[in-house]
């Protein structure tokens, strides 16, 4: 417990400080790198076409990185019948008085509370993901994905102009590590050129995981499930998938994919204000 303790506060500092390193690198070296092309007008020029595109990127992602935590899942502990003299944190599974439990709740040891949906424990965002943040959760993690792909792209056009090489070869960004590795020790390499050449394989492994991860999620929703309920065997309701996705995302669902907006209420906040 006490690892699971410290890893979530190393997680969402080791988060923001890769998010820092991205948007000083492309900001003050991928795009003014792309200046060198006279040929293009200041108004369609690749750098403000890209700095605009990693910009809308940067601040979806983050700005949805915000409302995951902004938006906690609400504490249920208070609104159950746990039963005298009964403490929330015997609120277990396989502990619980019949008929005190609500439907896809859990109780979380590192937030200490009951949340409505639980899905799982986000230890980069130190905070749980249910009912109230699962959109954000999903569109920082998309937003995510884009700006390291986006950050992968302009590293590798960084890296082809400045050591005078072609990634054509699809062998060449899987044999880029070693050789870099090597060039480096032999003092042939800068380490600044070194240093954007680890976080070209940073930004994959993050953007991989994370479009992963996002598809996973996807498919969870459309199937009217969470991860808790799938790893312990709940038994869910069939609906329709439309049904589905209208409760993560709700019906304004475009305004939340182009700007960070806040979460739509729980299903239970709305019944308990019915």
């Amino acid at each position: 417990m006490l690892v699971l303790r410290l890893l979530n506060v190393v997680a969402p500092a080791y988060f923001l400080c890769i998010s820092l390193v991205t948007f000083v690198l492309q900001i003050f070296v991928f795009i003014p790198s792309m200046f060198r092309d006279p040929s293009t007008t200041p108004l369609f020029s690749p750098a403000l076409l890209h700095g605009a595109l990693f910009l809308f990127l940067s601040a979806n992602a983050l700005g949805n990185y915000v409302l995951v935590i902004q938006s906690s899942p609400e504490d249920l502990g208070k609104d159950l019948n746990l039963g005298e003299g009964a403490e929330v944190a015997d609120w277990l599974d396989g502990n619980r008085s019949p008929g005190s439990a609500l439907p896809s709740t859990h109780f979380c040891r590192l937030c200490a509370r009951i949340t409505q949906r639980h899905d799982h424990h986000c230890f980069f965002t130190g905070n749980c993901i249910g009912s109230r943040n699962m959109r954000n959760f999903i569109m920082f993690c998309l937003y995510t994905s884009l700006a390291c792909l986006d950050s992968l792209v302009a590293g590798m056009a960084y890296i082809s102009a400045t050591l005078s090489m072609s990634f054509a070869d699809p062998l060449a960004f899987l044999t880029l590590l070693p050789h870099s590795i090597s060039q480096f020790f032999s003092g042939a390499l800068l380490s600044s050129e070194m240093f954007v050449i680890l976080m070209l394989y940073l930004w994959l492994g993050i953007g991989l995981a994370c479009a992963g991860f996002c598809c996973h999620q996807m498919l969870l929703i459309l199937r009217g499930q969470t991860r808790y309920q799938v790893r312990k065997g709940i038994v869910v309701r069939a609906r329709p998938w439309r049904e589905n996705l209208q409760e993560v995302f709700g019906k304004k669902w475009l305004l939340g994919l182009l700007i960070p907006v806040q979460n739509v209420e729980s299903s239970y906040r709305r019944q308990k204000e019915k």
